[in-house]
């Protein structure tokens, strides 16, 4: 069964009908849901990071972007915008698409802008599988397998994953486009456009297109010559130039981030530290996807949250393996083969992720892409149909059937009593085992059909993954969604339902944080207030670096707990939001000097009685070594005493050590006087800017003035108009020295690395549009010729 050299096809292009059919699939998958939440008065909201993430930072970002700026007050305890928000949404067109709906009305945009997603995947791999593919009806099923497996429909979650998912496969077709065909100027706009949508994802489909690249090579597909490929390394390295206006500032800011520096150790780079690992990456390719917060059938190694999910419809493995077993030497086979080899040795997945050691299966989707197309290319071949489709088919009944045995295992419980199955919900399993086998049965009854209408296969299995799709993919969101009803019950109402309600409520007298207690998160973004409690995963990278210094665990989330009250003053936390249904909890906890300032529908507000504005000052010092030896809960106490500073810094100050009974000095009575003190000389006018903030501060000598804003290199000060240095103090914090007297104080807030990378792309741009000004002027003179 030789497969002949691909060309393209040349007939009417079928992508209008591929993008509709998938449109249509999704607004069908999204509609119960939608009415289900209209029903209760709300938009569409889905569980855990869509919910507290996905709508409030588009909501604030087109909101934001529309006024300008570039600091955002409102993310943790401030962050640049650009590096904050470029990760998330700021490159992706699907944003910029939304830009001319107001802000408030944002949430709405949600399921419209999913299924668009879904339309632009299916109809990009419907682009690059049809030169693959003979049959045109072949190629809209293998586009329609790739808009709806088991990767895209479980990251509905993340939102934005899907975003890089719809694109990928434009750039891809591009560059076969620009090796096989000799179409020159496409290649570099599909790889600017991913490259500007997501960085993070951008650095796994470099990996992939080498790979793509070089197994195409080997096969002898991509036939190069010294001129092709010189075009070919001008055009990535155009398109990358044309799509860095983020990258550099990004960049600069991820270096600094501890999270992204995280290499593996010894055994670490060859195996995953849990076995389970390696059977929940096997049947993830077996099995429907169970929702992101959830592992039914694994309870041990890294599986919720990381997007582990290869499963196709209807189809599931039966004709990629088919395809690699006849066609041992295909590209796609050896382009799958080493796929699944990245996927079980660690060091070899991470490369999709800079080499870092945490788990992510992100990458999935560009293997799947091929999958498709290995799938349908076995399944248009009546011989192959027959001879081997069956042994493989049956193969992946057996590996999805075997997983019932997790179900079905003797195993003892916590209290030692003996107990059926190790899965963690016994309804859920099954119910996902039942759908799985669902779609397995459809997929036998419609190649049994096919046997007698060979012609109406392809029409046949399209109709079965389209209704499969549907019923699997409504499974799947019922599972994550309503598994959070009763959580998520008020959130619309306690969210966007109270933002203007709790802006009139909340004062204007003065710059201030919030903090929340049992609140939905990331009510700071929803406010656009700063807030010390938020759940955002590119914060300035020093705020990362403070809060594990006053005994607060931040990987993604702020939430420092009640317990640390004098962390509250150091970070100006003045009103605490507390949901009236817990309010009755927020007072048993007895906490001091909280006194209820205003009630909301849905809160109660509470003030702090020792609040603290902006802009300390001190008369002691501390240095690093002696910090690290007091106790985690009493370090945000000593830090209202005393100003964190290396051994230099202290001895440019005028600043005295903290005497050594100060520093075991940390109840209730001596953080109430140290709040005093502090807020005695705190600054005068503090002002936040979306550029920056002011400050004015009267002091009797030269001090420093530090400000609980996270120390960033992007910040510049000035002091009573002379440019001033920034210290980073208290281990991520920013302070100035001011002399003596009143002070003017400004800190200017410019992107590190924005202007850098918005020229490169700029002249990139120029040099784009003389590129494509020359192909245009020799496709024209090659026509008069």
């Amino acid at each position: 069964m030789p497969l002949s050299l691909p060309t393209g096809q040349t007939g009417r292009s079928r992508y209008g009908q591929v993008f509709l059919l998938c449109l249509a699939l999704a607004a069908a998958l999204f509609l119960p849901h939608c009415i289900v939440d209209a029903l209760s008065g709300s938009f569409f909201h889905y569980a855990g990071d869509f919910n507290d993430q996905m709508i409030p930072f588009y909501a604030y970002a087109n909101a934001f972007v529309k006024q300008g700026g570039s600091f955002s007050w409102a993310t943790d305890l401030g962050s640049g915008f650009v590096n904050a928000y470029s990760y998330y949404c700021l490159g992706s067109p699907f944003f910029w698409l939304t830009i001319w709906v107001p802000s408030r009305w944002m949430p709405y945009t949600m399921v419209p802008m999913l299924c668009l997603k879904f339309a632009v995947a299916g109809g990009g791999a419907y682009l690059w599988l049809r030169r693959w593919v003979k049959d045109d009806r072949w190629s809209v099923l293998g586009a329609v397998l790739y808009a709806f497996c088991g990767y895209n429909v479980y990251n509905i979650f993340f939102y934005f994953f899907l975003d890089s998912a719809a694109l990928f496969p434009y750039m891809l077709a591009a560059l076969d486009d620009a090796v096989l065909d000799r179409k020159a100027g496409r290649f570099p706009f599909w790889v600017a456009v991913n490259l500007l949508t997501n960085y993070f994802f951008f650095a796994g489909q470099a990996v992939f297109l080498l790979l793509y690249f070089l197994c195409l090579c080997a096969g002898q597909v991509y036939r190069l010559t010294l001129r092709l490929f010189g075009r070919l390394a001008f055009e990535t390295v155009l398109g990358c130039a044309l799509g860095c206006a983020l990258l550099i500032p990004a960049a600069l800011s991820l270096i600094q981030n501890p999270r992204t520096i995280d290499p593996f150790d010894g055994y670490g780079y060859l195996v995953y530290n849990k076995a389970q690992q390696y059977l929940a990456i096997l049947f993830s390719a077996f099995l429907v996807p169970d929702a992101p917060y959830l592992t039914d059938l694994f309870s041990e190694g890294v599986i919720k949250w990381t997007s582990l999910s290869a499963y196709l419809p209807v189809v599931g493995l039966a004709g990629g393996l088919a395809f690699c077993q006849v066609f041992r030497r295909h590209p796609f086979a050896r382009l799958l083969k080493i796929c699944v080899v990245c996927a079980v040795v660690p060091a070899l997945n991470s490369l999709f992720y800079a080499l870092n050691s945490s788990y992510y299966a992100r990458w999935y989707y560009m293997p799947l892409l091929v999958l498709c197309a290995a799938t349908v290319m076995a399944l248009q071949r009546p011989a192959l149909r027959r001879s081997r489709l069956p042994g493989t088919f049956r193969l992946v009944l057996l590996v999805t059937l075997a997983s019932a045995a997790f179900a079905l295992v003797p195993t003892r419980n916590e209290d030692g009593e003996l107990v059926v199955g190790v899965v963690d919900n016994q309804w859920r399993f099954w119910g996902l085992l039942a759908t799985t086998l669902v779609g397995y049965g459809l997929f036998a009854w419609l190649l049994r059909l096919g046997r007698r209408m060979p012609q109406r296969l392809a029409g046949l299995l399209l109709a079965g993954v389209m209704g499969f799709s549907f019923l699997y993919g409504n499974v799947h969101l019922s599972i994550a969604k309503y598994a959070q009803w009763y959580n998520d019950a008020d959130y619309v109402a306690q969210t966007w339902g109270q933002v203007e309600e709790l802006r009139d409520t909340l004062p204007q007298d003065a710059f201030y944080r919030l903090d929340t207690y049992e609140c939905y998160n990331n009510i700071g973004v929803w406010l656009d207030r700063p807030c010390i409690n938020c759940f955002h995963s590119t914060v300035a990278p020093h705020i990362l670096e403070f809060y594990p210094s006053v005994g607060v665990t931040r990987d993604v989330n702020s939430k420092p707990e009640v317990s640390l009250y004098a962390l509250r003053g150091l970070l100006s936390a003045r009103y605490t939001l507390v949901p009236r249904d817990k309010v009755a909890d927020w007072e048993e906890q007895a906490l001091q000097g909280w006194a209820l300032a205003a009630t909301t529908d849905q809160y109660a507000l509470y003030e702090n009685e020792n609040w603290v504005p902006m802009g300390l000052t001190y008369d002691y010092y501390i240095t690093p070594e002696e910090f690290d030896q007091l106790p985690e809960d009493q370090r945000a106490a000593v830090l209202m005493k005393a100003l964190l500073l290396t051994e230099e810094q202290a001895a440019a100050s005028s600043l005295a050590p903290l005497p050594e009974d100060q520093r075991s000095d940390c109840n209730w009575e001596a953080y109430v006087q140290d709040c005093a003190d502090r807020r005695a000389t705190a600054a005068e006018d503090f002002t936040a800017t979306r550029t920056g903030f002011t400050a004015k501060v009267r002091q009797d000598t030269e001090t420093l003035v530090l400000f609980a804003v996270p120390y960033d290199d992007g910040f510049s000060a000035t002091v009573n108009g002379q440019p001033a240095e920034i210290l980073s103090v208290d281990n991520g914090l920013m302070a100035v020295q001011v002399p003596a007297g009143e002070s003017d104080i400004v800190f200017t807030y410019r992107t590190p690395g924005l202007r850098l990378s918005a020229g490169i792309s700029l002249s990139a741009l120029a040099v784009y549009a003389v590129y494509l000004l020359v192909l245009r002027r020799r496709r024209q003179a090659a026509k008069t010729a």
